[in-house]
């Protein structure tokens, strides 16, 4: 009798050991993890180059950057040809691509560097290597900014392709993104603007998702 006991509550303290490894090894609900495998990839060159990308810099054709529709700007991937078994290692920059059954836009640089550039659109192989934390921004607010409705602006262009580039690729993630236009001296300014927040606070939960993201965002007057 002494002995089937000893076993129970061996057995019992097991079974609770175990039950508290499985419970501490659950991811936390904010926790998302990065998946690798294989995605459909093309890449953009010349007709972009020069150009803004979504996260604020300049499109280098030649550089090693690619363009995803979610992945945090920053976020660093290892990029291999299958065809070619040749790696490259880009940061996330840009959203897109546009085009429906695509994954992943390359720099041509990159898409040169794995022997990709000739055949336009192929499967890759990604690995994810961390992230570039350099790419998280800060919130700002308008100098000016009374109290009463306010909205998140991404971007100012004097070029409405710019802004339309801007607007476009938000929209593949968020709702509520609209151009509002401005003049001074002279001159056109389009602006990208998400959503009306009846006050600060409201507005400053999503520009914080936002500038983590690595967007730009500036909180005004609506």
């Amino acid at each position: 009798m002494v002995n089937i006991n000893i076993k129970t509550k061996y057995l019992s303290i097991l079974l609770l050991t175990i039950l508290l490894s499985s419970c501490a090894s659950l991811p936390s609900p904010e926790y998302r993890p990065q998946r690798d495998g294989y995605l459909t990839a093309s890449w953009y060159g010349q007709d972009f180059h020069g150009r803004p990308t979504s996260s604020g810099e300049r499109y280098d054709m030649y550089g090693l950057t690619c363009a995803h529709k979610e992945m945090p700007f920053g976020t660093r991937l290892r990029v291999t040809n299958p065809d070619t078994d040749k790696s490259v290692v880009v940061t996330v920059n840009d959203r897109g691509p546009f085009i429906a059954g695509r994954d992943l836009d390359l720099s041509y640089g990159a898409a040169r560097e794995i022997e990709m550039a000739n055949k336009g659109v192929g499967r890759v192989k990604i690995e994810h290597l961390g992230r570039d934390m350099r790419y998280v921004k800060r919130i700002a607010f308008s100098p000016s900014l009374p109290s009463g409705a306010v909205t998140i602006q991404l971007g100012s262009f004097t070029e409405k392709a710019n802004a339309d580039r801007l607007k476009q690729g938000l929209e593949l993630k968020y709702d509520s993104v609209y151009l509002a236009t401005f003049f001074k001296d002279d001159r056109t300014f389009y602006r990208v603007r998400m959503g009306r927040y009846d006050n600060r606070d409201n507005a400053y939960t999503i520009a914080s998702r936002l500038a983590d993201e690595g967007y730009t965002a500036l909180i005004v007057s609506y």
